[in-house]
């Protein structure tokens, strides 16, 4: 499976502990065995609150197995750190695409989506739709 190309996925919050807590619940929903490329991205490189662009950078490199990446932000600077170094081009891989999802819901979908070998609009459109889920 680690030659077959795949979406990777991208999950940039402020706080490391989220990131690395919605990658383990999106991988465990997606299914034990699920071989997609998760990277949580969080926090500051001395641990801090914040977003940093080398940790996402980082993160998107690690997950690039040539099907795109899709990165999902919490919020604000987050989200910002990201169209920036979508905008400079060279700092994120090719087909790097910022998903406009709610963080939690969005990066499960994302996940068990692209657990099916499904293509990177196929991850943001299913991605964005979790903002459809309803509570009540």
């Amino acid at each position: 499976m680690s030659d077959e190309k795949m979406v990777g996925i991208v999950l940039v919050s402020h706080s490391a502990t989220v990131a690395a807590s919605v990658a383990e619940l999106a991988k465990g929903l997606a299914g034990a065995g699920t071989a997609v490329p998760v990277a949580p991205a969080g926090g500051t490189e001395s641990g801090g609150l914040g977003t940093s662009a080398e940790l996402v950078s980082a993160a998107a490199a690690s997950v690039d197995r040539g099907a795109g990446v899709a990165v999902l932000a919490d919020l604000g600077s987050a989200v910002l750190t990201v169209k920036a170094l979508l905008a400079e081009g060279d700092e994120l891989p090719e087909h790097t695409r910022l998903v406009d999802a709610p963080f939690v819901e969005g990066a499960v979908a994302a996940v068990v989506t692209a657990a099916t070998g499904a293509d990177l609009a196929a991850v943001e459109a299913a991605a964005s739709e979790a903002y459809a889920y309803r509570k009540t």
